[in-house]
C-alpha cells in the first residue's frame, strides 16, 4: 500500500469515524424528532416512551458493538489472542486482574445491555471469563451518575455501601465463575470467532503485515459482529422496550414494606423483567423507601433491576449457551440476595 492510499484510507477512517460519534452524541434529539415529530406519538404516553426507548438503545448498542468489535480487532492485531490469554492466565496477579476489570465496569457508564458490546471484545480479545464477567456485573450496577444521584437521595453512608457492594461484588462473582472453568459453555459462534482471530494474528505476525494492511479486515470482522447479533439486539430491545416506564409502585410496595424474611428475595425475583439504568431506577428507589420499603430491600430491587433483565439475557444468548447464562444469572441472583438481607442489617 502506497502513500497516496493510506492518506485515502486515513481520511475515509476518520470521517466514518467522526460521524458514528457525531451520531452517538446527538441520538437523543435525533430519535426525539423521529419519534415525536415525524412519527407523532405523544412523549407523555407509554407507547411514545417505549418506541423511542427502542429505536434510541438500538441504534446505541448497534454503534457501540461496530466501535468496539473494531478497537477490539485492533488491540488484537498488535497484542495476540493467545499471548494476552498467556499472560493473564500465567502470570501471578493475585487477583488483581478481577479489581481492575470490576473498577473499569464501575466507571463505565453502561446499561446492562449496552455492556454486552464490550463483554464481547473482551471474549474475542482472549480475555479469561472470569474476569470478562467481573466487567459485566460490575458495569451496569455502578456508575457515576447513578452514585451521585444515590448520594443526594440516601446519603454517604448508604452511597459507599452501595458503590463498594457492587464493585466487591463484581470481583468476588468474576473469580467464582472463573473457577467454574465455564468456557466451553460459549457459543460455537464466540468460539469461531477466537479461532480466527488466532489464526489471523499468526498470519499478519508471519507476513509482518502492517496496520494499513490489517484495517479492511478489522472493519470487516467489526460490521460481522454486527450483523451476526442483530436479531439478537432487536429483540432483546424489544422487551427492554414493551417493560420500559411500567414500573408499578403500588403492587411493589405493598408486597415488599412488609417486615417479612421473604421480602428481599421477591424484591429480587419481582426485578428480573424489568429494565433500566442504574441512574434510571434510583428515583423509583426513593418512592419505594417514602412507602415504606427498607432501603436494603430497595436496593437488592434496584440491583437486579440493572444487573438481571430479560433482554440481557436476550443479548448474552448470542455469546454464551443458555446452561452458562442460567449459572451468571443464579451466581448474581444469590449474591445480590445475600447482599440485601446484609444492607437491611446495616443501613
Amino acid at each position: 500500500m502506497n502513500n497516496h492510499q493510506k492518506i485515502r484510507l486515513l481520511f475515509l477512517l476518520a470521517i466514518v469515524l467522526a460521524a458514528l460519534i457525531s451520531l452517538y452524541a446527538n441520538l437523543i434529539p435525533i430519535v426525539d424528532y423521529f419519534v415525536y415529530e415525524l412519527l407523532k406519538f405523544s412523549s407523555e404516553s407509554h407507547l411514545g416512551k417505549a418506541i423511542h426507548f427502542f429505536f434510541y438503545d438500538t441504534i446505541k448498542i448497534l454503534i457501540l458493538l461496530f466501535l468496539i468489535s473494531s478497537l477490539m480487532g485492533a488491540v488484537n492485531a498488535y497484542f495476540p489472542v493467545e499471548r494476552l490469554r498467556h499472560f493473564l492466565v500465567t502470570k501471578k496477579l493475585f487477583g488483581l486482574q478481577y479489581v481492575m476489570a470490576s473498577v473499569f465496569g464501575a466507571i463505565t457508564p453502561f446499561c446492562s445491555c449496552s455492556s454486552i458490546p464490550l463483554f464481547i471484545g473482551f471474549v474475542k480479545g482472549g480475555i479469561p471469563l472470569g474476569v470478562t464477567f467481573s466487567f459485566l456485573i460490575t458495569s451496569p450496577l455502578v456508575n457515576e451518575v447513578a452514585v451521585a444521584m444515590f448520594l443526594g437521595l440516601f446519603g454517604l453512608k448508604a452511597t459507599l455501601i452501595y458503590a463498594g457492594s457492587g464493585i466487591l461484588m463484581g470481583i468476588v462473582g468474576g473469580y467464582f465463575l472463573g473457577l467454574l472453568k465455564l468456557d466451553k459453555f460459549l457459543s460455537d459462534w464466540v468460539k469461531e470467532i477466537q479461532r480466527n482471530a488466532g489464526k489471523e494474528n499468526e498470519k499478519w505476525e508471519g507476513e509482518k503485515a502492517s496496520f494499513f494492511e490489517r484495517v479492511p479486515y478489522i472493519l470487516n470482522e467489526g460490521w460481522n459482529i454486527v450483523k451476526k447479533v442483530l436479531l439478537y439486539v432487536i429483540i432483546g430491545i424489544a422487551i427492554g422496550a414493551a417493560m420500559h416506564g411500567f414500573v408499578p409502585e403500588a403492587f411493589f410496595t405493598h408486597y415488599l414494606s412488609a417486615d417479612s424474611w421473604y421480602g428481599v428475595p421477591l424484591a429480587v425475583i419481582l426485578a428480573v423483567p424489568m429494565y433500566a439504568n442504574a441512574a434510571g431506577i434510583v428515583p423509583v428507589i426513593q418512592v419505594f423507601v417514602a412507602k415504606g420499603v427498607p432501603l436494603g430491600t430497595a436496593i437488592a430491587f434496584m440491583m437486579a433491576v440493572v444487573g438481571l433483565s430479560l433482554p440481557e439475557a436476550t443479548l448474552l444468548k448470542k455469546v454464551m449457551q443458555w446452561k452458562l447464562i442460567g449459572i451468571f444469572f443464579g451466581t448474581i441472583t444469590l449474591f445480590i440476595i445475600i447482599l440485601g438481607y446484609l444492607f437491611n442489617l446495616i443501613l
